[in-house]
């Protein structure tokens, strides 16, 4: 069974950090691309980052650029997201998202909620 699997967040004040953890297993395990969305309260859920297979090719969002990096552990089958100097508005619920060929993976989400 392919699934990805989000942790990490939870309830900060700004300026502090976090590091989401999300884990591919089954028939996704390494897959290419691997990205990270949000979703804030009465918002459209946004792309974040995203990071190719090697991690030589990575992009991040301008809002969140030099704040956040994403990176990728393959023999962990675990990409990351490292959320520095948090503001409340990067509250929301942070998604995983992966393709493998014709099919799309989410994630269950993990709450990030950032307190001023």
């Amino acid at each position: 069974q392919a699934q990805l699997a989000e942790f990490g967040g939870g309830l900060v004040q700004a300026g502090e950090s976090l590091r989401l953890s999300c884990v591919a297993s089954g028939r996704i395990v390494n897959p290419d691309w691997m990205h990270w969305y949000r979703q804030a309260p009465g918002k459209q859920r946004e792309w974040v980052a995203g990071i190719n297979r090697d991690g030589s090719d990575a992009n991040i969002f301008d809002n969140v650029r030099g704040r956040f990096t994403i990176s990728r552990d393959n023999a962990k089958n675990t990409v990351y997201l490292q959320m520095n100097s948090l503001q409340p508005e990067d509250t929301g619920v942070y998604y995983c998202f992966t393709t493998r060929g014709v099919f799309a993976y989410w994630g269950q989400g993990t709450q990030v909620t950032v307190s001023s």
